[in-house]
């Protein structure tokens, strides 16, 4: 292996300088990556983040073909869950790119099989 070689890059350490605790299996950003957290994170904590794989995260209404470009709006409202809490999304403008779905989603479907940074 070469000598400058750091990590894989399918997971990373995230610390969590937001003002609420992530709990695993939560989507966020780390900068422009979507990832997705393998541990439960408490504010001013270290944890890791999966930023590569397949994970289910919640959508918004609409359907998601397989394939198509998978967008994070920060202020989406998830198929049956809180609103403005944030959802997975076809919509590019003002949103995140952060993957593509591998496997369709129907328009009510909760979540979303999303490939992580695709």
């Amino acid at each position: 292996m070469a000598l400058n070689h750091v990590m894989t890059g399918k997971h990373l350490d995230y610390t969590n300088a937001g003002s609420a605790d992530i709990a695993s299996g939560q989507f966020l950003l780390v900068g422009t990556l979507g990832a997705v957290a393998l541990v439960d994170i408490p504010v001013g904590e270290t944890g890791a983040v999966a930023v590569e794989e397949v994970y289910s995260v919640p959508k918004a209404t609409g359907a998601i073909a397989q394939g198509a470009k998978v967008y994070w709006a920060a202020a989406g409202d998830p198929v049956g869950g809180t609103a403005g809490s944030g959802a997975m999304t076809t919509t590019a403008s003002g949103n995140t790119l952060v993957g593509v779905a591998a496997i369709a989603a129907a328009s009510g479907d909760a979540t979303v099989a999303l490939k992580l940074n695709a």
